[in-house]
């Protein structure tokens, strides 16, 4: 068996598909994470301003006199049009992102954290132990996701703290699966035969040898599963689960435009299709990256 060598970011250069896939993640990652930064400074200063300060208009602006105005290139904050209460869409929808990114970033990495551990320690142990937690994970696959997270942060007062609580509650039985898979696989090859009988630590051993080892095809499915976050959590928003009113969420932008379709439009057709695009980008990089892990060992 021979290792190729794979430069990851010129595999995704040669794809188009791939490299706007990149575009689009890193646009929406980077933007996340100066915008939320600066709403972490307006709420710790108490000044509102900076809150909005990259944004065309303060998207908590209510305008009756532009109220449900359509697209327009008169000026930026118009370039989406308004809402029903004259607020700036595009204003709104950037204002919002950092929570829909922060939401995905938590919920995949505590489901890695708890699905490494639960997977590893059966795969490793076997037995009862094996069977308890897997059925445990069976029970859980064999809900829909959002059924049991709607079940779970209602009695938590279905606040946005609740939801992502409960997305991380829900989330983890795919990768238990995964890791309880590459742990039976691993753990009997020759090189952890001779780390055991090198007396490496049983924490090293399950870290360095076992997880570090499945961080590839983890990285390839997290790829893929920050954008079914993303959409859980704009479903979610847009039943009016985790809302904190005022501040805007993609999924609740779109269902209140709903009642104004088709004639205004705007209102909800934009906050969906940017749910599409961001959820878009990450499965062309998951993909790309998943073929690239695939190709990358030659038999």
């Amino acid at each position: 068996m021979e290792f190729k060598k794979v430069s990851y970011f010129g595999s995704f250069i040669k794809d188009k598909s791939a490299l706007i896939g990149l575009i689009i993640v890193g646009w929406f990652l980077i933007w996340s994470i100066i915008q939320g930064i600066m709403e972490e400074l307006a709420g710790f200063t108490s000044n509102p301003k900076l809150g909005y300060m990259l944004l065309p208009s303060n998207p908590f602006a209510t305008n009756f006199s532009l109220q449900l105005e359509g697209p327009s290139t008169k000026s930026l904050s118009m370039l989406l049009g308004t809402n029903a209460l004259g607020e700036s869409i595009l204003s709104r929808m950037l204002y919002s992102m950092p929570r829909d990114a922060l939401v995905a970033v938590v919920v995949v990495f505590s489901a890695i954290i708890i699905g490494a551990a639960l997977g590893i320690i059966s795969g490793w142990r076997g037995g009862w132990l094996e069977n308890i937690l897997m059925r445990l994970t069976d029970a859980f696959l064999s809900i829909p996701a959002l059924i049991l997270v709607i079940a779970i942060s209602i009695p938590l007062k279905a606040g946005f703290d609740a939801v992502i609580i409960s997305l991380s509650i829900v989330w983890w039985p795919t990768y238990a699966r995964f890791f309880r898979g590459q742990t039976l696989k691993i753990k009997n090859m020759d090189y952890m035969q001779a780390a055991k009988i090198n007396g490496v630590k049983r924490f090293s051993l399950f870290f360095r040898y076992l997880f570090l080892n499945s961080v590839d095809p983890v990285i390839a499915y997290a790829a893929l599963d920050f954008g079914n976050v993303i959409l859980t959590y704009a479903t979610l928003a847009f039943l009016g689960i985790g809302l904190t009113i005022p501040i805007p969420e993609l999924g609740a932008m779109a269902s209140n435009g709903l009642q104004y379709l088709p004639a205004d439009w705007w209102y909800a057709v934009f906050p969906s299709i940017t749910i599409l695009i961001i959820v878009a980008g990450f499965v062309l990089v998951g993909d790309r990256y998943q073929d690239i892990i695939n190709n990358r060992i030659e038999y």
